[in-house]
């Protein structure tokens, strides 16, 4: 598995999270702790499908708002959430490596068994190789305790690449310089 798919992967999925991950003036639900299962399908895009495992806690939940949340407002310049009858909806404009993203996400589910994340997205700029419009599918479920070899944080890719989202250094190290947020 190449560096640039697993930039490609990374930024996708950091992407299609931090609406969920980032709560604003809507408080958004932590997942139950234990061991989740996260299908990510995208329509329009040449990404494959692909399968992830991330074992949390409440702790880590929370974590991963406040580290990943201030990384999405130096990247999105709109991220607003609103709470409906069946979940809730994220609109967001996000700038990644030249190329802004507009999306719209719709969030349903009970966070403790499953929840789904159904996003439309549109870019402009960046590689003229990338799909304009696009649909990206997140199907989480709940599949139980982790692992005994896994701790909290724990993220298991496709390719069996495994990492620790408390371990933001190698996260860093995947997604291209020029989306980072800049030091002070």
């Amino acid at each position: 598995m190449t560096r640039l798919f697993l930039s490609i992967c990374l930024t996708i999925c950091l992407l299609a999270l931090l609406p969920v991950l980032d709560a604003r003036a809507v408080e958004m639900p932590i997942r139950k702790a234990g061991l989740w299962e996260m299908k990510v399908v995208r329509t329009g895009s040449p990404m494959p499908e692909m399968t992830m495992q991330h074992c949390t806690d409440e702790s880590t939940d929370k974590e991963m708002s406040s580290t990943f949340s201030p990384m999405a407002k130096d990247m999105c310049s709109k991220q607003d959430i609103q709470k409906t009858a069946t979940g809730y909806v994220t609109d967001s404009v996000c700038n990644v490596g030249g190329m802004s993203i507009t999306s719209h996400s719709d969030i349903t589910g009970d966070f403790n068994s499953a929840y789904t994340v159904k996003s439309k997205s549109h870019n402009e700029g960046g590689s003229a190789n990338l799909p304009r419009d696009s649909t990206t599918t997140i199907e989480a479920k709940w599949l139980g305790a982790c692992k005994p070899d896994q701790k909290a944080g724990d993220i298991v890719m496709p390719g069996g690449v495994k990492m620790n989202v408390k371990d933001m250094e190698k996260l860093k190290a995947l997604i291209p310089k020029s989306n980072m947020p800049k030091s002070n």
